[in-house]
């Protein structure tokens, strides 16, 4: 049976994860392990939210190594103390994480070559990785200088085309994914598109993928004082209206102090 983070665990980050119900009021779950996600949409419309969702459950997973950066250090700063890894303003210090990662991916290739395997698997030993990124646009168009963002970029793409099936999970958002700070090549790595509130049909567009708008789902028509209403691209292919469960800071601090959370050995 499904269960939510507020449960209070313990999961397994290769069961469904519970991000809140749709406009049927039916619960929408989604699985993340051998995908990435992109969520996007304009300040205060509900990103953060349902990021929040997705870092309850890695944190109460018994088998998810849980890596966070936050360009802003207080979206996820609550989860800072049950992270592996947890990154703030340093754009310097996130690249290092990155080369770590690609560092960790190449070597359970190695495994997974060495035993004839092509993807880990729930209790083989190799625990899956959840890297969330907040405030994407921070890293790779705001901080630092060129150089230091295009690698930046350019590590976080290896990192997401290649990882995979080495159980490496990424979830990243961001206001805005154009090509100034997501590369085309970049955005379209991530399968799963989640996106709240957008100013034009363009910029949904850009989120959820060229000609959506055209079809009737278009997140510029969003309540704009409807916070964590969005449209999720995910499984089944078509983008699916729904409203994000909320987490307020008494409920993560909660959940970040429940003896099931934290990272995985």
């Amino acid at each position: 049976m499904r269960k939510r983070a507020t449960e209070y665990g313990p999961l397994s980050i290769y069961d469904p994860i519970y991000l809140g119900i749709d406009e049927n009021a039916c619960p929408v779950d989604i699985t993340l392990i051998y995908k990435n996600l992109l969520a996007a949409g304009e300040p205060g419309a509900g990103k953060s939210g349902a990021l929040n969702n997705l870092v309850a459950h890695a944190a109460l997973a018994s088998d998810c190594r849980l890596w966070l950066m936050d360009g802003k250090r207080v979206e996820l700063g609550l989860w800072r103390d049950r992270a592996e890894v947890f990154v703030g303003s340093s754009l310097d210090d996130a690249i290092d994480r990155l080369r770590e990662l690609q560092a960790e991916m190449d070597a359970r290739y190695d495994h997974l070559d060495g035993w004839k395997l092509r993807k880990i698997s729930r209790g083989d030993g190799n625990h899956p990785i959840m890297l969330v990124i907040d405030e994407l646009a921070y890293f790779s168009a705001t901080a630092g200088d060129k150089r230091t963002r295009e690698t930046f970029s350019l590590l976080l793409r290896d990192v997401i085309a290649r990882g995979r099936a080495a159980g490496i999970i990424v979830v990243a958002a961001t206001q805005r994914p154009s090509a100034d700070i997501i590369p085309t090549s970049l955005r379209d790595l991530f399968g799963y598109r989640l996106a709240f509130r957008c100013t034009t049909e363009t910029s949904s567009d850009i989120v959820l993928g060229h000609g959506w708008h055209s079809r009737g789902f278009d997140a510029s028509q969003i309540d704009p004082t409807t916070p964590g209403v969005g449209l999720l691209l995910a499984e089944g292919g078509i983008p699916r209206r729904m409203r994000c469960a909320y987490l307020s800071d008494v409920e993560i601090s909660r959940i970040a102090g429940h003896p099931d959370s934290g990272s995985a050995a």
